[in-house]
């Protein structure tokens, strides 16, 4: 079997992440037919524009798609890719687990959690404007049926992955009829659930403080999309920050996997950088794509290079590099395969 895979590589580190991903996947005996778009700073110079038309007609057509890191200035500059993609191809669904490991240095070590944050609205959906010279407004969507999707997908999740119970996550003290419709949604959808998943619900801040201080009660969130970004990177540092953290975006007709940090340019072309992060997503793609076993076999494989600490990075406290990386846990797999 072979599978037609858009391949973003993205900015700074990106490229050598992708390569070191690319050599993994290749271990598990499966065919790809990469179809390389670039996209980010690199194409601003040449196509004017960062996400170009061509780079979503090649997810559109594949369904599917892996990317590494891509730039999103702060405070000016070009929107980020990210949104751009999740909104033209209506990826809904952002997931990002957060696993303890063994080997990565972090407060705990019996964390798992899956964080499901709508994707396509709330803040996020960019209706700001200024007001005058000294103020500016944003606009907080938030629907019934893209509220309902979130929450559905969420206790889907749950019921394939023999999850126990989906907390939805919102502010419906304070923001009675945005945040209020969010609940209300996610609490009709969780009593067509009853008896198989359970369902709680936690105002944000309050989640906030008892995952730092109880991470253990906690399984599957669903949160809206802004409270989604901020408690998915909480996640995240509970166990050991975002270079070890995959992430998926979901739709009905595509799927792009990617890791949530950063492009890292000073440190690109080096050979330093952790690939963890998309080697992971990678192997979420997989699953995606009904390849469980391999997928599992990436899992296992790099949780194994990590543990033993032989062939790891300098961020966890390693002197590999990027490819002998990817290729200590190419080798795992292709032994357990």
């Amino acid at each position: 079997m072979s599978y037609a895979v858009t391949l973003i590589p993205g900015d700074g580190i990106g490229p050598e992440l992708a390569t070191a991903t690319q050599v993994v996947l290749g271990a598990t005996g499966i065919g790809f037919d990469w179809d390389v778009q670039s996209a980010g700073e690199a194409t601003i110079a040449t196509e004017g524009t960062p996400l170009p038309d061509r780079v979503i007609e090649s997810i559109r057509r594949n369904g599917i798609a892996l990317k590494g890191p891509i730039t999103t200035p702060v405070g000016s500059g070009f929107r980020s890719v990210n949104v751009g993609l999740r909104q033209a191809l209506e990826l809904y669904a952002n997931v990002r687990p957060a696993r303890s490991m063994a080997g990565v240095e972090s407060r705990y070590d019996d964390v798992d959690l899956v964080i499901v944050r709508e994707n396509t609205e709330d803040l996020y959906a960019g209706i700001e404007h200024r007001v005058g010279p000294d103020a500016a407004e944003s606009i907080k969507i938030i629907t019934r049926a893209a509220s309902q999707r979130i929450a559905r997908y969420a206790f889907e999740y749950a019921v394939r992955n023999g999850r126990r119970k989906v907390t939805a996550v919102h502010k419906a003290n304070i923001m009675k009829l945005s945040d209020g419709l969010f609940l209300e949604s996610a609490q009709q959808v969780a009593a067509e659930y009853a008896g198989r998943v359970e369902f709680e619900d936690r105002i944000v801040d309050n989640m906030c403080m008892q995952l730092v201080q109880k991470p253990d009660l906690y399984d599957v969130l669903v949160l809206p999309n802004l409270y989604g970004d901020i408690v998915s990177d909480l996640a995240a540092g509970l166990v050991g920050g975002l270079g070890v953290a995959p992430g998926a975006n979901i739709g009905e007709s595509a799927a792009v996997f990617e890791p949530v940090h950063g492009s890292a340019p000073k440190y690109a072309g080096q050979n330093k950088a952790n690939p963890t992060a998309l080697i992971l997503s990678a192997a979420l793609m997989l699953r995606h794509l009904g390849e469980t076993d391999a997928a599992v076999a990436i899992e296992d494989a790099t949780r194994g290079v990590i543990a033993d600490g032989e062939t790891v990075t300098y961020d966890l406290g390693g002197t590999a590099g990027t490819r002998e990386f990817g290729e200590a846990v190419a080798g795992r797999v292709r032994a357990s395969v």
